[in-house]
């Protein structure tokens, strides 16, 4: 990994800043989850954090949404560092990073109507919306969150069990903008979905970031869903990251053995044609004398693959 790796495109303002964060579990002599991982997102891209599971990301994912207190180090969103501040101060910045979780259905309380569900962020960070008007304004403006997710608005008196995955989960992002926020932290959004709704979600996260100018803090397992969307890729291996820069060079030419592997385990629709690619990309490099040519080719390839047959 680059010494500079970590930072955020000199084009984009930092958003969020990640320094020197360590979470132990478990007292002196616990267990270290996050251990010195640094991290600069952007405003307006998407960075994706990879990693199989209990390598430490959904511990960061706690510490950056101040969920989790860290053991050292420090977060800081839009220049400001959340650990100093006071909680009524740290409540009213809430409202700018909004998160979207894996299970679209046991995030939501199954009691409460699509349009309490898609309102609650509102009615929690602004009082006025509780009273009679406010909640004639809440509704106007759900029913119009609803469809530019492309769901009907008038399915706000409905419960969430009526729907199916990927219904949900838009709804999930829309109880995530329903605050207008500046960041949206992502984790394994479409892990829960069938993968021809997998593309669809996918779709629609790429739309409204266009569309709100949204920063996406992508957390997946999977590189071939990660290389539709991001634009840079931190590699997470036992609580550290080993490998962060532009999504198309690490895909084409990783260089740390683990990010490899990672590529290596994307299925793809024939395994002989994967295995010939791979053979073929090492005997071009090494006849090109490590330049990377050939083994980019073939490391991008097994994620590409998998992710057209979506």
């Amino acid at each position: 990994m680059t010494t500079d790796a970590g930072t955020a495109p000199k084009t984009r303002r930092p958003l969020l800043e990640l320094a020197g964060l360590r979470k132990e579990f478990g007292g002196r002599h616990g267990t270290v989850a996050v251990d010195d991982v640094s991290l600069t997102v952007g405003e307006g891209e998407t960075l994706a954090l990879v990693g199989e599971s209990g390598c430490g990301k959904t511990t960061l994912t706690r510490l950056l949404l101040r969920l989790e207190q860290p053991t050292a180090g420090t977060v800081r969103f839009d220049g400001q560092d959340l650990g100093a501040l006071a909680p009524a101060e740290l409540r009213r910045l809430r409202r700018q990073f909004q998160v979207v979780l894996q299970d679209p259905y046991s995030s939501m309380n199954p009691r409460l109507t699509i349009s309490a569900i898609v309102a609650e962020p509102m009615v929690t960070h602004d009082p006025e919306a509780r009273g009679r008007n406010g909640r004639r304004q809440i509704r106007e403006r759900v029913g119009a969150l609803l469809e530019s997710v492309g769901l009907d608005g008038g399915i706000q008196d409905r419960y969430p069990h009526e729907f199916s995955g990927g219904q949900r989960q838009r709804v999930s992002i829309a109880r995530a903008l329903a605050v207008e926020p500046r960041l949206v932290v992502l984790d394994e959004p479409t892990s829960a979905l069938d993968v021809s709704v997998q593309a669809r979600i996918l779709d629609l996260l790429a739309e409204l970031q266009q569309r709100r100018g949204l920063t996406y803090f992508f957390v997946s397992h999977n590189l071939a869903v990660v290389q539709q969307v991001a634009d840079r890729i931190a590699v997470m291996r036992q609580g550290r990251l080993v490998e962060v820069g532009e999504a198309a060079q690490v895909l084409r030419d990783p260089q740390h053995p683990y990010t490899r592997q990672l590529l290596d385990a994307v299925p793809v629709p024939d395994p002989r044609r994967g295995r010939r690619a791979r053979a073929a990309a090492g005997a071009d490099a090494a006849t090109a004398g490590g330049t990377g040519g050939g083994s980019g080719g073939a490391g991008h390839g097994g994620p590409a693959t998998a992710g057209g047959g979506r």
